[in-house]
């Protein structure tokens, strides 16, 4: 029998009861484990830290950025001795344990967890999300310094230098993704090195445009002022029809048609011309004007990447992991923790009937790391998911 003040033990370890607060919802423990079997990393045997505990601890890491290694370990089980008494002991594993774990792990699951969880979460009345019918959304790429290491150094390359100045301190990984516009909510994501051009992570303009209009999906994109576009119909909003080619396709053979809206913004004599295509060539579906008013919209990306790299990451980040797989596990662990405190600011604010903007990022962020540290009453064996929450 247990002494007084004891619980009798069930069989549970401690590493079992260790979750992420707030983002345990759009996390599950069920939905982890669905991913680590999907990538065969389930363990043979009983380890310190299992497959699971180290997919949470990566996303503890992205969420407590600058934080060492043992003390993002010690933040994710505080609290939870004083509970009850455990099947099996855990202590808090060295440095050295948890590289050598997530190198086990890998980047596969963060991956997979990203297809399975990140989707465009606003719904039909959240403001500033969409254009009449459509869902506004955002692509766009940026780049994120990593450890000096050898490893680092040759596959992602360093930034080139101008004339007369040193090569970059760090080298860097290219990253590109696409956004939903109202919510900042990162839904889709590549990465790759330094020498891989946003437009190659991203495919050739033509063929890009081919597939993302295949899916039902309308474009609005801007475009050089060379390409060639020629006007086959004019509009009376001023916009006009023409059509896109593949590069090296000189002859035309396989056009796309589009519709182009041209206008200028800036003073007098520092104008700046805008070239926008779209595949929306009915003026009466969504006019000249409208379309050009949208297009700042895109900005929002920009929001979005500095909340991950500013605020999530911390002033001047440089990711931590000193070999490739670990920086793409990286990244898609701060994309993953991005995702899941948009999603609870998105429902807070659909609740309360606010824009989603109305709500404070850098606030969020605060309150999902004190839930993380105050995490002994919650139970992630018992957190059940919404239905289909997480099914393609």
């Amino acid at each position: 029998m247990p002494r007084p003040g004891q619980v009798k033990s069930s069989g549970e370890r401690l590493s079992d009861r260790i979750a992420l607060g707030v983002l345990t919802r759009v996390f599950p423990p069920e939905l982890v484990d669905e991913v680590i079997v999907e990538c065969g990393r389930v363990e043979q045997r009983s380890r310190l830290l299992p497959a699971r505990v180290v997919v949470d601890f990566v996303l503890a890491m992205c969420l407590f950025s600058g934080q060492g290694y043992e003390e993002v370990a010690r933040l994710l089980t505080q609290g939870l001795e004083r509970v009850r008494r455990w099947e099996k002991s855990w202590r808090v594993p060295t440095t050295a344990a948890i590289v050598r774990a997530r190198r086990r792990l890998g980047p596969e699951p963060l991956i997979v967890l990203f297809a399975r969880v990140c989707r465009p979460v606003a719904a039909e009345d959240t403001a500033g999300a969409w254009y009449r019918r459509w869902r506004l959304v955002a692509v766009d790429g940026t780049t994120f310094d990593v450890p000096d290491t050898e490893a680092n150094s040759v596959f992602f390359g360093r930034p080139g230098s101008g004339r007369g100045q040193q090569r970059s301190a760090y080298p860097q990984v290219r990253v590109a993704a696409l956004v939903e516009c109202g919510t900042h909510a990162v839904f889709a994501a590549a990465s790759g090195p330094l020498s891989v051009h946003e437009q190659q992570l991203i495919p050739e303009m033509f063929e890009l445009w081919r597939a993302a209009s295949g899916t039902g999906a309308d474009l609005l994109w801007r475009v050089r002022k060379n390409i060639v576009l020629p006007v086959l119909k004019a509009f009376d909003d001023g916009s006009y029809l023409s059509e896109i080619v593949a590069t090296g396709d000189r002859d035309r053979r396989d056009p796309a048609r589009v519709r182009v809206i041209e206008y200028t913004l800036g003073s007098e004599n520092g104008d700046t011309v805008y070239r926008l295509i779209t595949t929306i060539c009915d003026p009466d579906q969504a006019p000249a004007t409208e379309l050009a008013g949208l297009y700042h919209q895109r900005w929002e990306i920009e929001n979005t990447l500095d909340e991950i790299k500013t605020h999530q990451g911390g002033h001047r980040l440089v990711l931590r992991s000193q070999y490739p797989d670990g920086v793409e596990q990286e990244i898609y662990g701060f994309l993953l923790v991005h995702h899941a405190l948009r999603d609870v600011m998105h429902g807070a604010a659909h609740q309360a009937g606010l824009d989603p903007d109305r709500l404070s990022f850098t606030r969020t962020l605060r309150i999902a790391r004190r839930h993380v540290t105050d995490q002994a009453a919650l139970s992630p064996l018992t957190t059940q998911p919404s239905p289909d929450r997480h099914r393609p």
